[in-house]
């Protein structure tokens, strides 16, 4: 689509990044062990000893990230606490968050803290883990207590990041820490999750009202390879356990009956009273989006994308069956089909169908292996990439969606999960031998769009 896209006076220009893949520090302190470090250093670890030991120091080098956040011109930068640092005795070890929150706010910039972004203390996990129910009054005691020290100065707040790849790549598929492998686990682990965004925002709205509070959930908008049965069940199978298991408890205080049938063979059946918790008020929702599922119901079909790379063990409890055949859209290099209409389609529906609640995309981005050439990292199809998700957002917001921001993925290149350092999806580009930062052409692009407000006539 042609002509300019302007968003709206007060619009959040921001970016994003996680504790675990940008921090490092791990032994700085108090902190304790997470199960990201030790599900890198699992045997048979496929990461080719990446681990987040030192990932790009922004521990260590936070006030420089946070020159470069204000000469791109964010207006917001998304980071996640650390619950192994806030696991320190006393509230020392939430004193990094402390400097980091004062010099944003000294650069004029909003700050956006998630609290659970996959980096469980592995006492927690050694004590059950997300299956038990016991981590989510956990994960409230520790909400409350960063709140109570962030609060007076942070308004906005995400509860749990993603808690489909918690609960599935981490207690079902195994791709992701902890890396276990039983579908009742992953169910209890999701529904848990679930049951810790709530208790936390009751403990933190207790402290103060005034503050907003939300979750930030992956979306796809998802659809059938073809009309067949087969297909078109799939599509309702995955559209279930992706999007509504986690949308409708959280805005609507119910799980929907056809996913519950589909689980029912796991002995599935959550306490009514857990979705009274988890059915909390919010104040805007986080919805991070990369790519579009195109699912089949015949396993037979076509070869998988390789934004399926769930071949062993499924991530789709109750599912397994389904397949994500290619439809040969172009790829990023994370090999995730590029579909910024399919960003659209998630928000309107969430506009149309829940109840209203502000929206914020808080992730999106593109993971590719582009490396510097002459000093300066070129990195046109990122450009592209963000510049059709941006002209997706602004379709939607012209169809009457209450977004409220967008946060790209990501401020910095970092250590991609279990890729590893193998993929860059940031702005910056970190040398990671020398740790030097150079920002991309993607991020002085980003740098006028936001300077604009908005995008200009595309090219």
């Amino acid at each position: 689509m042609s002509g300019r896209a302007d968003f709206p006076d007060g619009f959040r220009w921001g970016a994003a990044t996680a504790a675990y893949q940008v921090e490092g520090a791990t032994d700085a302190g108090g902190r304790v062990p997470s199960i990201w470090d030790t599900f890198v250093r699992r045997p048979g670890a496929v990461l080719n000893g990446d681990t987040g030991d030192v990932a790009v120091d922004h521990f260590h080098r936070f006030r420089e990230d946070v020159g470069i956040m204000g000469d791109l011109g964010l207006t917001a930068y998304r980071f996640s606490v650390a619950w192994p640092r806030a696991h320190a005795s006393g509230e020392g070890g939430l004193a990094f968050y402390d400097r980091l929150v004062d010099a944003l706010l000294d650069a004029g910039i909003e700050p956006w803290p998630t609290l659970y972004h996959w980096d469980l203390p592995q006492e927690l996990e050694d004590a059950g883990g997300w299956p038990s129910r016991d981590t989510a009054l956990r994960f409230a005691d520790f909400a409350a207590r960063a709140h109570q020290v962030l609060g007076d100065r942070v308004t906005n707040w995400l509860t749990v990041n993603e808690p489909w790849c918690a609960a599935f790549l981490g207690y079902a598929s195994g791709d992701h820490a902890p890396g276990r492998r039983d579908p009742g686990d992953a169910l209890l682990a999701a529904h848990h999750l679930m049951v810790g965004h709530g208790l936390a925002v009751q403990a933190m709205r207790a402290q103060r009202p005034g503050n907003r509070f939300g979750a930030a959930v992956n979306l796809y908008a998802v659809s059938p390879a073809s009309d067949s049965e087969a297909d078109v069940d799939a599509a309702r199978r995955v559209d279930g356990l992706q999007n509504r298991f986690f949308l409708d408890p959280l805005l609507l205080g119910r799980y929907p009956e056809d996913v519950l049938a589909d689980l029912e063979r796991f002995g599935f059946a959550p306490p009514d009273a857990d979705l009274a918790v988890i059915n909390q008020p919010i104040e805007h929702l986080g919805i991070n989006y990369y790519s579009r599922h195109t699912v089949s119901g015949d396993p037979d079909s076509a070869p998988q994308a390789a934004s399926s790379p769930f071949a062993e063990h499924s991530p789709w409890v109750g599912s397994d069956h389904v397949r994500f055949p290619s439809t040969g859209r172009p790829v990023t290099g994370m090999g995730w089909e590029i579909d910024p209409s399919g960003l659209t389609e998630v928000l309107v529906r969430l506009h149309r169908e829940y109840p209203a609640v502000d929206l914020c995309v808080t992730e999106n981005g593109a993971g590719y292996q582009e490396e510097p050439s002459n000093g300066t990292v070129h990195d046109p199809e990122r450009i592209g990439y963000l510049d059709g998700h941006l002209r997706a957002c602004h379709d939607a917001i012209t169809a009457g969606v209450p977004l409220r921001g967008y946060f790209t993925w990501s401020l910095l290149d970092n250590f991609e999960w279990a890729w590893g350092y193998s993929r860059r999806f940031g702005l910056v580009h970190v040398d990671y031998a020398t740790l030097r930062r150079a920002p991309k052409d993607s991020a002085r692009w980003y740098a006028e769009v936001i300077r604009r407000g908005g995008l200009g006539d595309r090219g």
